[in-house]
C-alpha cells in the first residue's frame, strides 16, 4: 500500500488536511469554471441568459445525483476494501461501477435531451427564458456521460485517498473551460449553448485525465480495460450502499426543483438574481464538500483496518473544522452580499433579488455543514439510511410543505429563500439528538460488508 495514499497511518489532522486541501482547491476550481460560466452568459449576452442557465441548475443535480449517489456507496466499499488491504475485491468493485456508469451516462444524454422541454415547462420556467434553458439544458447532457464517468473516477481515487490528481485534472480543465468560453461566447456569439457546450468539453477533458491516472495507477488499484463489466454481487453491494444516497440526493434535488419554481413565480429578474447566488453558493459549499468527502473515506478506510478510535477522533475534528470554516464564509457573503451578486447580475433588479435570497440563507451555512458532515460519516461507516431518513424529511417533506403554506399568507422571496435555513436547523438538531442518544457508537460497530 502506499503509505501517502493510507488515511490510516500517521496524525489525524494532518492526514485528514492533506486530503481535503486539494478537494477544496478541486472544487474550488470547478466553482470558478462553473461561476465563469455565468459571467461570461451575463456579460456578453444578458440576464435572461444568466437565469436560462441558473434554472437549469436543480434540474441538472435531480438527474445526476441519484447516480453520484452511487458512486458514493462504491466509494465507501472501495475506501473500507482499502484499508482492509482486501485488493481483489476492491478490483471488482471499481471495475463493476466503471461498466454501470457507461450505462448510466448513455441513459441520461438520451433522457435529457429528449425530455428537456417538458421538464423545464412543468417547472414554470419564465417564457422569456425557456428557449435559452432548453437549449443550454439540451447541450450540457450531451456530455452526460462525461459527468458521470468524471464523478466515478474521482469517487475511486479519492477512496484510496488520492486527492492530489483530481486536482491538477480540475486545474486544466478551468483553463479549458474559461478559454471556450471566451471563444464561444465572448468571440463567436454562439450564445448560451456554447456555455453549456464549454462546460461539456472541459468535464470530458478531465474525465479522460482521471482515467489515464487509473490505467497507469498502483497495481492495487488500477483500472484494466479489458475487465471492465458488471460483476453481480459487487454491483448488488454498490446498490445497496449507494442506494440510499442515490435516493437521497434525488429527491432533495426534486424538492430544489419544487424551489426554483417558486422562485420563477417572481419572474426573470428574481430568477437572474437567485441564479447569480447558485454560483456564489458553490463557494461556500466548499469547506462542506471537502471536508465530508475527506471524512468518509477517513471513516470507511479506518473501519477497514479496524481502528475505532482513530475514527472517532478524526470525526471531531473534521466536524469541527468544517463547521467553523462554513461559518466564517457566510459571515463575509453576508457583508460583501452586493459586490457579490453584483459580479453576475447585470441589472440591478436581479442584484437586489439575489442580495435578498443570499442574505436570508448564508449566516446559516454552519448548520449545513453539521448536517453534511454527519450524513458523511454514516455513509463511511455503512449507515447510508440514517441521513437518507432525516435528509428527506427535512430537506424534502418540510421544505415543500413549509414553502406550500407560508406562500398563502406572505408571497415574498424571503419567504422560499427561508426554508434552506429552516430545513438545515431541524436536520441538524436532529442529528445531535442522534449522536447524544448514542447511536453513534453502534455506527462504528465492527461488521462486515455483506
Amino acid at each position: 500500500m502506499q503509505k501517502e495514499h493510507s488515511l490510516t497511518q500517521g496524525p489525524i489532522a494532518k492526514g485528514l488536511l492533506m486530503f481535503a486541501l486539494p478537494v477544496f482547491f478541486g472544487n474550488l476550481f470547478q466553482q470558478f469554471y462553473n461561476a465563469f460560466d455565468s459571467w461570461c452568459v451575463g456579460f456578453f449576452i444578458d440576464d435572461y441568459a444568466l437565469g436560462a442557465v441558473g434554472s437549469s441548475a436543480s434540474l441538472i443535480f435531480l438527474f445526476v445525483g441519484f447516480f453520484n449517489g452511487l458512486a458514493m456507496g462504491a466509494g465507501v466499499i472501495i475506501a473500507r476494501h482499502y484499508g482492509a488491504k482486501d485488493f481483489h475485491a476492491l478490483k471488482q468493485v471499481m471495475h463493476t461501477v466503471v461498466a454501470f456508469g457507461l450505462i448510466v451516462g448513455a441513459f441520461l444524454t438520451v433522457i435529457g435531451v429528449s425530455l428537456s422541454p417538458i421538464i423545464l415547462r412543468l417547472m414554470n420556467t419564465p417564457v422569456n427564458i425557456l428557449p435559452q434553458s432548453i437549449i443550454y439544458f439540451r447541450y450540457y447532457f450531451c456530455g452526460a456521460i462525461f459527468t458521470v464517468m468524471y464523478n466515478i473516477f474521482v469517487g475511486i481515487l479519492h477512496a484510496v485517498g488520492d486527492s492530489k490528481h483530481p486536482l491538477y485534472y480540475l486545474i486544466i480543465a478551468t483553463f479549458v473551460n474559461v478559454v471556450l468560453d471566451l471563444l464561444f461566447v465572448g468571440y463567436f456569439g454562439w450564445g448560451v449553448g456554447a456555455a453549456a457546450m464549454a462546460t461539456t468539453l472541459s468535464q470530458g477533458v478531465s474525465a479522460f485525465l482521471c482515467f489515464l491516472r487509473l490505467l497507469r495507477a498502483d497495481e492495487n488499484y488500477r483500472l484494466e480495460v479489458k475487465k471492465i463489466r458488471i460483476h453481480w454481487p459487487s454491483l448488488k453491494l454498490v446498490v445497496r450502499y449507494g442506494l440510499p444516497s442515490g435516493i437521497q440526493n434525488s429527491v432533495i434535488s426534486l424538492a430544489n426543483v419544487f424551489v426554483q419554481r417558486n422562485i420563477n413565480e417572481f419572474k426573470e429578474f428574481a430568477t437572474a438574481g437567485c441564479a447569480a447566488y447558485s454560483r456564489l453558493e458553490g463557494f461556500a459549499f466548499l469547506p462542506v464538500t471537502c471536508f465530508a468527502q475527506g471524512l468518509s473515506t477517513f471513516v470507511g478506510q479506518n473501519l477497514g483496518a479496524e481502528k475505532y478510535d482513530r475514527v472517532k477522533k478524526g470525526v471531531s475534528f473534521g466536524i469541527i473544522c468544517s463547521c467553523v470554516t462554513a461559518a466564517t464564509i457566510g459571515l463575509v457573503s453576508f457583508i460583501f452580499a452586493p459586490q457579490l451578486i453584483d459580479l453576475f447580475a447585470d441589472s440591478p433588479e436581479a442584484v437586489d433579488y439575489g442580495v435578498r435570497h443570499m442574505r436570508c440563507i448564508c449566516l446559516f451555512n454552519a448548520l449545513l455543514a453539521l448536517s453534511h458532515c454527519i450524513a458523511a460519516v454514516m455513509r463511511g461507516a455503512g449507515r447510508p439510511t440514517v441521513p437518507m431518513v432525516v435528509m428527506l424529511l427535512c430537506w424534502c417533506v418540510l421544505r415543500v410543505t413549509y414553502i406550500s403554506v407560508a406562500l398563502l399568507f406572505v408571497t415574498e422571496l424571503e419567504v422560499v429563500s427561508f426554508a434552506y435555513p429552516l430545513t438545515w436547523t431541524c436536520s441538524s438538531i436532529i442529528f445531535c439528538i442522534y449522536l447524544w442518544k448514542g447511536n453513534w457508537m453502534h455506527a462504528f460497530s465492527k461488521h462486515k460488508l455483506v
